[in-house]
């Protein structure tokens, strides 16, 4: 039986690894798909599940490279391709990505809102099954569709221009869970350390 203490303790660094994780995967998950159309229908749908899929593939195959390339321009204007790419290598070693499922899509002209449950295995601080409940913001840059989840900036841009779709569509924050005999605890994200004794 674990002890209060030893609990809390890892609680709080799978805290802190599931935030890096939602982080780094909301960060990551940008890339081109195909334009939509002034009314989203089903192939609009369509190809905004598949840049979600597509971008979830290439950072579960480390292609970080690849990821930056596709990032917003005011998301590379902030960070180098250096940068990005030695940040998502240096998280590697805390996660496996294995699965992803995508859910609902919206589309509103260049806004598009995606709820995904990403799995994964957490390998430190101790070794366990996670999964992250992200919803993903895409924006249509120059005809094509970028994941935003991970660019507060350049998502509050277009929302602020967009306030009905604000509206219909509010931010939802990540939330993390691991396994836990069975069954899916959540691990708040950003939790406080527990003070040292």
């Amino acid at each position: 039986m674990m002890t209060a203490r030893r609990r809390m303790k890892i609680v709080s660094m799978i805290s802190r690894r599931a935030t890096v994780l939602a982080l780094a995967v909301g960060s990551a998950f940008f890339a081109g798909a195909a334009p939509t159309k002034a009314v989203p229908g089903p192939a609009d749908q369509a190809e905004v599940r598949n840049t979600v899929l597509r971008i979830f593939n290439q950072l579960k195959a480390g292609e970080y490279g690849a990821l930056y390339d596709s990032l917003p321009s005011s998301s590379r204007s902030r960070m180098s391709r250096d940068r990005f790419v030695n940040a998502l290598q240096r998280s590697r070693d805390a996660y496996r990505l294995d699965s992803i499922e995508i859910g609902a899509v919206r589309i509103a002209g260049d806004l598009a809102t995606v709820d995904t449950v990403m799995y994964g295995h957490i390998a430190k601080p101790i070794e366990g099954d996670g999964k992250l409940v992200v919803q993903q913001y895409l924006v249509k840059e120059n005809g094509s569709w970028r994941v935003a989840t991970g660019d507060r900036a350049t998502i509050d841009r277009f929302l602020k221009s967009n306030p009905s779709f604000r509206r219909k569509f509010p931010i939802r924050q990540p939330r993390a869970f691991i396994k836990n005999d069975g069954k899916w605890v959540e691990v708040p994200l950003g939790a406080a350390r527990p003070p040292r004794i």
